[in-house]
C-alpha cells in the first residue's frame, strides 16, 4: 500500500507542476477536485467512487502540459488556431497517464472531461451517457470553476451568475441531471467555501494590478515574499490569526514568480482522502503492480 501511494503522490505532485505554467489557475485543481467531491458525494455513490471521481478532478488538466507558453498565458481572447492548440490537452493528457500504474483511477476524467450531451465537445464527440460519469462531474466544475475565476481578460462573475449559465446549458453542454444538481448545492452555498480559496481556509490574495489569483501556500511563513504568477510584482505576508494580508514589498522577480512548485501540505492532505481508494480497488491491479 506505501507504493501505491508514493505512485499516487506522483501524480497530485505532476498536476501541481503542470498547473503552475499558468498564472491565472492558482488553486484551480483543487477547487475543481472539492466541487467534483461535494457533487458526486451528494449523489450517494460509494465513497471509493466519490475519491476518485476527486482525484479525476484535480489531474485533468495534465495534458496542459503540452500547450505552450503563449498559448496557456495569453492575455486577450484565443484565436481558432490557439483554440485548436487548447483542445489537444484532454488526448495529451491521456497519453501522458497511460503508462502510469493508476491510470485507470482517472483516465476518462481525463480525457474525457470536454465531452458535451449534444456531442459537440472534444476530442472523441461523445453523446450523453456516451460520457463517463466523472467526465460528466468534472465537466461541470471544471467549467463553473472557470467561470467564478478572474482571467486576464474579465473578473471572475457571482456565484449565481455562473450557476444561472449552466442552468441555461443542461443537456447541452452539461448533464440536466447532475447540472440541475450541482446547481443546487451552489445555491444551497455548499460552495462558498471552495469559490475563491486555493486550499482549505486559505482565500486567493489580490495583487493589485491582476486581482485575485495568488495562491499562498499554507506552509508560508509571516513576512515572507511572495510574487504574483502573472506580474511578478513582490508582496510581504502578514497573519494575522486565520487571517491573510499583502502588502506590496516593491520588488519584481519574474523567475521566482513562476517557478514550478508543488505544495507538500496539500498533497498530504489529498492522500489521506484517497487512502480508502486504494484501499477497495480491486486486489488484482495491486498484485498487477506489486506482485
Amino acid at each position: 500500500m506505501r507504493q501505491a501511494r508514493e505512485l499516487l503522490k506522483t501524480l497530485y505532485t505532476m498536476a501541481m507542476m503542470v498547473e503552475a505554467r499558468d498564472a491565472y489557475t492558482g488553486g484551480h485543481l483543487w477547487r475543481v477536485s472539492r466541487l467534483c467531491y461535494a457533487l458526486a458525494d451528494h449523489l450517494g455513490l460509494p465513497q471509493s467512487e466519490v475519491e476518485r471521481i476527486a482525484l479525476g478532478g484535480f489531474l485533468h488538466d495534465l495534458g496542459k502540459v503540452g500547450v505552450p507558453d503563449a498559448v496557456l498565458n495569453k492575455p486577450d481572447k484565443l484565436s481558432d488556431a490557439e483554440y485548436e492548440v487548447i483542445k489537444t490537452h484532454p488526448q495529451v493528457g491521456a497519453d501522458l497517464l497511460s503508462d502510469h500504474p493508476l491510470a485507470e483511477l482517472a483516465l476518462d476524467a481525463v480525457l474525457r472531461h470536454h465531452e458535451t450531451p449534444d456531442g459537440r465537445g472534444y476530442p472523441q464527440g461523445l453523446r450523453d451517457k456516451e460520457i463517463p460519469l466523472a467526465a460528466r462531474i468534472v465537466g461541470i466544475a471544471d467549467a463553473f470553476d472557470a467561470m467564478t475565476s478572474t482571467r486576464p481578460y474579465r473578473r471572475g462573475m457571482p456565484k449565481e451568475r455562473a450557476l444561472a449559465i449552466i442552468r441555461e446549458n443542461l443537456g447541452s453542454q452539461f448533464d440536466r441531471e447532475l447540472g440541475e444538481r450541482f446547481i443546487q448545492l451552489g445555491e444551497a452555498g455548499r460552495f462558498d467555501h471552495i469559490i475563491g480559496h486555493s486550499e482549505p481556509g486559505i482565500p486567493l490574495q489580490s495583487c493589485q494590478g491582476c486581482g485575485p489569483i495568488i495562491a499562498v501556500p499554507r506552509g508560508m511563513a509571516d513576512g515572507e515574499e511572495i510574487f504574483c504568477p502573472s506580474c511578478a510584482g513582490g508582496y510581504r505576508l502578514t497573519r494575522r490569526g486565520p487571517n491573510l494580508e499583502l502588502a506590496p514589498s516593491g520588488r519584481s522577480n519574474p523567475a521566482q514568480a513562476r517557478q514550478p512548485r508543488a505544495d507538500p501540505g496539500l498533497i498530504d492532505d489529498l492522500l489521506l482522502g484517497a487512502e480508502q481508494l486504494l484501499q477497495t480497488r480491486k486486489p488484482s491491479l495491486l498484485e498487477r503492480l506489486f506482485g
